[in-house]
């Protein structure tokens, strides 16, 4: 629990939330030490690591992935339950990290992997096509490993480009080409 005083709220907004209690007591003296960890990282994932790459993880480490990803506690159930099915659904592939940033025991990345579709993936069969796996990761690195590892990789974009629509026409980015009006919150008072 925080000592911390909580900051005031907006007036007529009520309590706030408390903000960044995972980096609170962040040790900024290892910026350099989870740079190099991360990228020799990201260096083993393009070789297509798999057995071996606990060299940069804690063997327990947690692995946070959003919907369609799950959760993966620990090295093995990385290994197994997200590495070799990914390296299944997509081979020949390459991850590009289009902006890093590091501070203490934290990084961060957005970026896209590029890749071929060549085995299952979430239903859809082998297309052969070459796709763009777009992600952004989070990683908290202790003790020269990474011990936690928050994800999000964009599948809902992958399936579009292999012809399914999981949103069966309903995503918002028919708000963008004018094909539906977007709704508006009703109005208070």
């Amino acid at each position: 629990m925080s000592n911390r005083t909580p900051p005031p709220s907006a007036p007529g907004k009520g309590a706030r939330p408390e903000q960044g209690a995972l980096t609170r007591d962040n040790d900024l003296s290892k910026t350099s030490e989870t740079q190099r960890v991360v990228e020799s990282m990201v260096d083993g994932l393009n070789d297509h690591t798999i057995d071996g790459i606990e060299a940069f993880f804690a063997p327990d480490f947690r692995w946070m992935g959003n919907a369609g990803c799950g959760t993966k506690n620990g090295v093995r159930a990385f290994q197994d339950n997200w590495q070799r099915p990914f390296q299944a659904a997509f081979s020949d592939k390459v991850c590009i990290d289009e902006a890093r940033i590091v501070q203490g025991e934290w990084m961060a990345a957005f970026g896209r992997q590029e890749a071929t579709h060549s085995g299952e993936f979430m239903g859809i069969a082998p297309t052969g096509k070459r796709v763009e796996i777009r992600y952004m990761d989070f990683w908290k690195v202790q003790g020269g490993k990474i011990v936690d590892n928050w994800v999000n990789v964009d599948f809902a974009h992958v399936m579009q480009q292999l012809g399914k629509d999981p949103f069966d026409g309903q995503g918002w980015e028919a708000f963008d080409r004018g094909e539906r009006v977007p709704p508006r919150p009703a109005a208070k008072g």
